[in-house]
């Protein structure tokens, strides 16, 4: 099997576990950030909700961003830190394209954004196409990219970084899967408290559901300053500990998963 196939399944793979499994914690952490407020977006209650338009959309945006990363670490002609960020912002931004319109539906979803006509994943992605056409579908794009190559820029140096640090400490040429997963978990739990007014910047776009006509929509810089001057600084930070906690164990199954799979394909 080839090692761009062996990514493609890999990633597909750890995508798939990592979003089903922390599914909840999602909602609770996009709940937070809603503009209507937790317990109007829905509280506790059917925290499963848009977990169709994730089933669609994890594997392929994973493999996407696993298969751009190996391919572009391997071929940059620059090593260290700056290789890795270079790596997964391309990943990241070719991943973007498949894992926004699902985000979108998600979103959307998990918030009751369409209230009684979005009963389930297909219903709402139905709405966005007659409200907003095709281009509905990547609502946030922009904010989206913006806020995952910071992300992943601090993500994978570090998770690289932990990972041939612990080698050298442990007297081992590479980490095993599991511990591989500890070093993903810590570096996606840094990475995701640092970048969390972009997520909330993020969630605020894509339920933004006004149509066109209703006006134009604010700049990602004027809603940044709508936030802060009308919800205080605090607002920028809703859903930290959620997000936080969700992205550290998601990388550590996330990353640990994929290292396990690469490890079984490429033997295999």
């Amino acid at each position: 099997m080839s090692r761009f196939s062996s990514n493609c399944k890999a990633g597909g793979a750890a995508g798939t576990s990592v979003d089903l499994l922390f599914f909840p914690i999602d909602t609770v952490k996009t709940r937070l950030q809603s503009p209507q407020g937790f317990i109007k977006a829905g509280g506790f209650k059917g925290i499963y909700k848009g977990v169709g338009s994730v089933v669609v959309g994890s594997a392929p945006g994973a493999a996407v961003f696993f298969a751009t990363y190996d391919t572009m670490k391997r071929n940059v002609p620059v090593q260290g830190p700056l290789n890795h960020m270079i790596s997964a912002s391309f990943g990241e931004v070719a991943a973007c394209l498949v894992r926004v319109p699902t985000e979108v539906i998600k979103t959307r979803m998990q918030t009751s954004s369409y209230g009684a006509a979005g009963t389930s994943s297909w219903a709402s992605a139905k709405l966005v196409l007659a409200n907003d056409g095709w281009r509905g579908f990547y609502r946030g794009f922009g904010i989206t990219v913006m806020r995952e190559i910071p992300f992943t820029s601090i993500q994978f140096p570090l998770y690289e970084f932990f990972k041939v640090q612990g080698a050298e400490f442990t007297g081992r040429e590479k980490l095993p899967p599991y511990e591989a997963a500890v070093c993903g978990s810590v570096a996606g739990g840094i990475a995701a408290a640092l970048t969390t007014p972009l997520d909330v910047l993020k969630t605020r776009v894509m339920l933004d559901v006004r149509n066109a006509s209703e006006g134009a929509r604010p700049t990602v810089l004027r809603r940044f300053k709508t936030i802060y001057v009308e919800e205080g600084w605090r607002a920028l930070f809703s859903g930290v500990v959620p997000r936080t906690l969700w992205i550290s164990a998601g990388g550590a199954v996330f990353l640990g998963m994929y290292e396990l799979t690469m490890n079984n394909l490429l033997l295999g």
